[in-house]
């Protein structure tokens, strides 16, 4: 394979990058970081799930990524009364035609916002993590491929859990990235207060097409990976499961379980999304230690011990990071 031919390829192919993020920036202010990732999990084919105190432009932003995109975009808002045939259509009868005939769902979308996924029960849950997992759904007798580009965007909110079904560790790892996201910088929010009490809000153009984004997953698969790179991979998630191997014995009593076979596949697969993000041909150390913290943060239990000592997943894989041999 000829690494400098297919470097310059994937800086001529991944030129979109910078005029979809133009695009983005006229309605979104600061966020880069979730935008990037929003990014990410489109290339690479996964879905996001993100953790926010309201306000933080959650909706927004996927709404905006679909309108650059040329997409079609669903908001599901989760509340304790939802079933899954509000998610995916149901069979009706028409007395007209004497049949049943079926009513699609929201969920026959490119782009799905799911507002806060806990607080619908476990059935609507599961039946949207089928969704994303098959990219298929059944009504009644019949199976229906669902459009590709598929992305999720599922949000929570930390700060209520009442009334709220936390979703199941199995279900959580299903998703390429978990993102905790922040309050923007001061400078940031003057910029997003005047743009709301501007006459006209800013509106943003397609500037992409959905088979753009499937020819770009192509090539994202082509990024070059070294073994060492891989290497690296697994020495990190080898970490979460046997510590002690890597002079990490302190963490053996924090952590319930670890990062599944997934985990490294989502963390290589995140890895190639971000090269090609930043234009580039190859993966390098700094693309896995960039995103390990978003794709690992959800994949890694941890113990009552290390609830005692305010010990967060963030910090195991800090400290994880700090430690393993770099290649």
């Amino acid at each position: 394979m000829d690494i400098k031919e297919l470097n310059e390829r994937i800086q001529r192919e991944s030129a979109f990058v910078d005029i979809l993020n133009m695009e983005i920036g006229k309605v979104i202010i600061g966020q880069k970081s979730m935008v990037e990732r929003l990014l990410i999990g489109l290339l690479s084919n996964g879905h996001v799930l993100l953790e926010g105190v309201p306000g933080l432009a959650k909706t927004l932003a996927i709404k905006t990524l679909s309108s650059a995109i040329n997409a079609k975009f669903s908001r599901i808002q989760f509340t304790p009364d939802l079933l899954p045939a509000d998610l995916v259509g149901t069979m009706i009868y028409s007395q007209k035609r004497e049949e049943f005939t079926v009513k699609k769902g929201p969920i026959f979308s490119n782009f799905i916002l799911a507002d806060e996924i806990n607080r619908a029960p476990a059935k609507v849950q599961s039946a949207l993590l089928e969704a994303m997992q098959e990219r298929q759904i059944t009504i009644g007798e019949h199976t229906y491929k669902l459009d590709e580009p598929f992305l999720v965007l599922a949000t929570q909110n930390p700060i209520e859990q009442e009334g709220t079904y936390p979703l199941p560790e199995a279900q959580v790892d299903r998703f390429i990235m978990k993102l905790v996201i922040g309050y923007p910088s001061r400078e940031d929010e003057r910029a997003i207060m005047r743009q709301n009490l501007q006459q006209e809000y800013p509106t943003v153009n397609p500037v992409l097409q959905p088979e753009d984004i499937l020819k770009a997953r192509n090539l994202v698969k082509e990024v070059y990976m070294d073994e060492k790179i891989e290497g690296y991979i697994l020495d990190i998630i080898f970490a979460t499961r046997y510590p002690e191997q890597y002079k990490l014995g302190k963490l053996k009593q924090l952590i319930s379980f670890a990062a599944s076979p997934r985990g490294s596949i989502n963390l290589a697969l995140a890895a190639k999304a971000y090269s090609f993000i930043k234009r580039r041909g190859y993966v390098i150390p700094e693309d896995i230690r960039a995103i390990a913290l978003d794709v690992l943060r959800h994949r890694i239990g941890l113990t009552y011990e290390a609830e005692a000592e305010n010990v967060t997943t963030e910090d195991i894989i800090n400290e994880i990071l700090n430690t393993v041999e770099v290649p």
